[in-house]
């Protein structure tokens, strides 16, 4: 009996410290498998993780969402999307709360853009219905009270005065108010236009065509701070870039792209990489930016594979945290992914 009465301390003893053992050993498996889960398997480093939590209640997507915006400034998110008796913007924070929506005038939103001056917000949406709203580029209130409309509502057309769209894909405003349209998605136009604070072409480029400043689909435009338009180029499968003072052609990227077109061009907010949507094959591209000098060549510094059937179509980034906010019209809903770091 005393025997017996020895060895169960020894037994506990004994258990505690492989239970240790196995906690330590654990967690340094753990932490291995932190450090190779954050390289992909073809060896470029995973640079964003998909933020689960994000947005709250999904329930609040009820069409397909096309396009999203982000306003770092005031910690807001606008999603576009299409659908019959259902809300068509919808503005969440971007800690994932909806917090409400509206409908009016807007028919089926392609592009959207957020504009913070020093003394006011806006939000600019492309619409390409068919209906009385669509072919314009319109300005909106935070709260969705139209301001403004460019184009002519309910008609498609190629004229500069007066402005006229036919299915303009997105638009990107300045803060002075000169403003890119790319325009537009499988209509009779395939152009860049730069418009000035009052409407006027400054320059226009692009026709239907392969050649050095010519479209095929012009889907996304986005700014760099070194002067440069780039423009989502998506069934000629480049990107080309422009100077936004002159509109002289400065390059193209097209060897990134041989799977499929780039649907949305976005910058990170220190300007380092581009984001670029692949919708066909469901992913996304982080590209090296080129500083001031030579268009050069891209380059795939990583790449965010998403489920078979998202089809991601815009996205948009928050200059502050860094996250990609991702409008999927297949999978009906928008992530968000943050850096890892």
């Amino acid at each position: 009996m005393g025997r017996n009465r020895a060895v169960g301390p020894r037994l506990v003893m004994a258990a505690a410290l492989l239970a240790a053992l196995g906690l330590f050993w654990g967690s340094q498996m753990l932490k291995a498998f932190d450090y190779f889960s954050s390289w992909k398997a073809d060896g470029q480093p995973q640079m964003y993780k998909l933020d689960i939590s994000w947005p709250k209640i999904p329930e609040y997507f009820s069409g397909q969402t096309f396009c999203v915006a982000v306003d770092s400034l005031h910690g807001l998110v606008y999603v576009g999307q299409r659908g019959d008796d259902i809300p068509k913007v919808l503005v969440f924070s971007v800690e994932g709360y909806f917090l409400y929506s509206w409908n009016d005038t807007v028919e089926m939103p392609h592009g959207i853009f957020v504009l913070n001056t020093a003394t006011d917000s806006s939000v600019w949406i492309t619409d390409v219905g068919s209906g009385k709203y669509g072919h314009t580029v319109k300005q909106y209130s935070p709260s969705g009270k139209l301001l403004q409309v460019l184009g002519t509502p309910g008609n498609a057309g190629s004229s500069l005065n007066p402005l006229q769209f036919d299915q303009p894909a997105e638009v990107f405003v300045e803060e002075n108010g000169e403003m890119y349209v790319v325009d537009g998605d499988g209509g009779m136009n395939n152009r860049l236009l730069k418009l000035s604070q009052d409407h006027k072409e400054i320059w226009l480029s692009g026709e239907n065509g392969t050649g050095v400043g010519q479209f095929k689909i012009p889907h996304s435009v986005t700014l760099d701070p070194f002067g440069r338009v780039w423009v989502a180029d998506r069934d000629n499968r480049r990107i080309q870039v422009f100077d936004k003072v002159t509109g002289e052609w400065l390059g193209a990227w097209s060897s990134c792209f041989s799977e499929d077109g780039p649907y949305s061009v976005r910058f990170t907010g220190n300007y380092k990489y581009l984001i670029v949507a692949h919708l066909n094959i469901n992913r996304l591209s982080i590209l090296a930016a080129p500083p001031v000098g030579e268009i050069g060549d891209c380059a795939i510094v990583s790449t965010i594979q998403l489920a078979d059937e998202t089809k991601p179509h815009l996205v948009d980034v928050d200059v502050k945290s860094g996250a990609i906010y991702i409008a999927e019209i297949g999978a009906q809903q928008v992530q968000r992914f943050v850096p890892l770091s």
